[in-house]
């Protein structure tokens, strides 16, 4: 299990979270690429205070809607989404390779993550598109009981995917993310995302909002940068997961 954030998220003078304190905590880096938020002076500095650390890269691309930031699905075809996802992720990925880096995944961001889980078409668009630029790019998305379904169809693209769960999201009964604009869709709580986190760790479950426990299958945690108490948080989790791996690791190689 790695930890996750999306990071970059700023826009020229402006910024979002905490990247500098934030990063070091993290396995994988979701850097925004200039559909959501950013700007290429701010995705160099992500890019280079990620590779400082030893974290991976990935573009966090979304539908061309900086003013909602990303959150607003937008009525265009999978075809011309799939199109501005790659412009996107193409110009990340030559600025990492610019800083002596490279992109190894994509994690599609709001809207265009939420859609691509109930579009079938646009699931297809997305794999097509990226597969056609470089097949070695793993596809972020959001773990859940189709992920069967979804394996077969990365597999038709020599595709692997990286089944995520949120620490710091809600769940539906059907496995999806409930709508942020329901209350308690977003924790705030840092005692609740730890508690969530500990679940997916331990027993890859978590409580749906109606108190109904289902299975994700994750091998990922996102936590958000934008909560208060993100970077104590994300410390919290880190710390998590390296003591349940360095047991599993104790265990496997019989030292326990």
């Amino acid at each position: 299990m790695l930890l996750n954030a999306d990071v970059g998220e700023g826009f020229g003078p402006w910024s979002m979270g905490n990247d500098s304190a934030l990063i070091p905590h993290i396995h994988l880096a979701n850097i925004a690429c200039g559909g959501h938020a950013s700007d290429p002076l701010t995705m160099r500095k992500t890019v280079r205070l990620a590779l400082d650390h030893d974290v991976e890269l990935g573009a966090h691309p979304s539908y061309p809607d900086r003013l909602g930031f990303g959150r607003r699905p937008l009525a265009i075809p999978p075809r011309e989404a799939a199109l501005h996802m790659l412009a996107q992720v193409g110009a990340l990925d030559a600025i990492a390779r610019s800083e002596g880096g490279a992109l190894t995944y994509v994690k599609p961001h709001g809207a265009l993550y939420n859609e691509m889980m109930t579009s079938p078409d646009l699931m297809e668009a997305l794999m097509s598109s990226l597969a056609n630029y470089n097949p070695a790019l793993k596809l972020m998305i959001l773990a859940s009981r189709h992920i069967n379904e979804h394996q077969i169809l990365a597999r038709k693209y020599g595709m692997e995917l990286i089944p995520e769960a949120f620490a710091d999201r809600s769940y539906t009964d059907e496995g999806r993310l409930a709508n942020r604009t329901h209350p308690g869709a977003v924790f705030h709580d840092g005692d609740q995302i730890l508690a969530q986190a500990h679940s997916i760790l331990m027993t890859n479950t978590v409580k749906t909002d109606t108190g109904s426990e289902i299975k994700l299958g994750a091998n990922v945690i996102c936590v958000h940068g934008d909560n208060a108490e993100s970077i104590v948080i994300a410390e919290k989790i880190r710390a998590m997961i390296d003591t349940n791996f360095n047991a599993l690791s104790k265990n496997k190689s019989g030292l326990l």
